[in-house]
């Protein structure tokens, strides 16, 4: 979130001790721009997070290249 966001959220919030329909905005607010957008799913949904979390997928694919090659060979032959 940026600083403007910020600053719109905390205003909201200080709105809201004289009307309290405000913190129900300002929830709402932060709710919209805590979700990531579209395009930040679809990049860092395949991308893991540690090395460890990296190899084991690494390893889970190639143990189903393996399996698909085995099957491959033995339909075709």
């Amino acid at each position: 979130m940026g600083i403007i966001a910020l600053g719109a959220i905390a205003v909201l919030v200080v709105l809201g001790f004289g009307n309290h329909l405000w913190w129900l905005v300002a929830g709402a607010l932060y709710l919209f721009l805590r979700r990531p957008s579209k395009s930040e799913e679809g990049a860092n949904r395949g991308r893991p997070t540690t090395y460890q979390a990296y190899r084991e997928r690494r390893d889970r694919q190639a143990r189903w290249e393996r399996r698909y090659q085995r099957e491959r060979r033995w339909r075709w032959n």
